[in-house]
C-alpha cells in the first residue's frame, strides 16, 4: 500500500502552488484514472508520485516504510520501483526495441550503456518475454524510431517492468493514438494490475478513465476533489471539477 499525506508542490520559487494538501492511498492491483481540466496539476501529481519531482512538503510511505518525510525526492531505492510514462516515450530512436527495454530510460541510463549498448546477458530472456507478452516480439529488432506510437508506449511499459517497476504513472499515454492502439495500450496497463498486482495511475480523458480504471481521482486547481471507486462519475461530480 502507498500512502500520500498532505503533498504540496510549488514552482517559481514557491510563488505558484501546483498541488495543495493532496492526501490519498492506493494498493496493489489498482488502476486509477486521474481526470481534470487542463492546468489542474495532473502531470505534476504523476511526476511527484513517481518520484520524478521534489515535494515541497508531505509524507509518502510504501508498505509502511517512509519514502518522503516533510518533502524531498525519496531514495534511489524507491525511484527505481517507480516508472513515469510520458505522452511521447523517451526511447533511443537508433536502438532496437529490445535494446531500449534492456538499457533503460533516456536520461537515467549509465554512461557506459548509452555509449556501448551493453546489457547483462541474464536480462535478455526477461526482456524478450515481456515483448512477447505485449505483442511486440516481431518488433524486438526494429529500431524504435520506426515504431508506431502505440508500439513505442508498449516498449516503454516493457522497459519499466524489466527494470523492476511496481508502480507506473502514465501521463496521457494514449494521446494521438488511433482507437485500436489506444485500446491495446490501456488493456496492457489494466492487465498488469489484474494479473501482476502492479499499480497504475494514469491521466486520461473521462470516457477512458471510466471504461478502463477501477478508481477515478478528480483533480481541480491542484486539489484532489474526487476519489470514486467502482462506478462512473455523476453529472454533479463532473461539474465539481469543471468537466461539463
Amino acid at each position: 500500500m502507498i500512502n500520500v499525506n498532505r503533498l504540496n508542490k510549488s514552482v517559481d520559487g514557491r510563488k505558484k502552488q501546483i498541488l495543495r494538501e493532496v492526501s490519498t492511498r492506493f494498493e496493489q492491483g489498482e488502476m486509477i484514472g486521474v481526470v481534470g481540466p487542463s492546468g489542474s496539476g495532473k502531470s505534476t501529481l504523476l511526476r511527484c508520485l513517481a518520484l520524478r519531482e521534489k515535494w515541497d512538503g508531505g509524507e509518502y510511505t510504501w508498505d509502511g516504510e517512509t519514502v518522503i518525510a516533510g518533502g524531498g525526492t525519496g531514495s534511489q531505492k524507491y525511484r527505481s520501483r517507480c516508472a513515469y510514462l510520458e505522452q511521447n516515450p523517451s526511447l533511443y530512436p537508433e536502438r532496437t526495441a529490445l535494446k531500449n527495454v534492456l538499457i533503460g530510460q533516456v536520461g537515467q541510463t549509465p554512461l557506459i550503456r548509452r555509449i556501448t549498448g551493453m546489457v547483462r546477458s541474464d536480462d535478455y530472456m526477461g526482456a524478450m518475454d515481456e515483448l512477447e507478452k505485449f505483442g511486440l516480439l516481431d518488433k524486438a529488432h526494429v529500431k524504435a524510431g520506426k515504431l508506431s506510437g502505440g508500439e513505442r508506449q508498449r516498449v516503454a511499459i516493457c522497459r519499466a517492468l524489466v527494470h523492476g517497476a511496481g508502480f507506473i504513472a502514465a501521463d496521457e499515454p494514449v494521446v494521438g493514438l488511433d482507437p485500436q492502439s489506444a485500446e491495446r495500450v490501456l488493456t496492457t496497463l489494466r492487465t498488469l494490475c489484474a494479473e501482476q498486482g502492479k499499480i497504475v495511475v494514469a491521466a486520461l480523458p473521462m470516457e477512458l478513465a471510466e471504461r478502463y480504471c477501477s478508481r477515478i481521482w478528480g483533480l481541480y486547481e491542484g486539489e484532489l476533489k474526487l476519489d470514486i471507486s467502482g462506478r462512473r462519475l455523476t453529472g454533479e461530480e463532473k461539474r465539481s471539477i469543471e468537466l461539463v
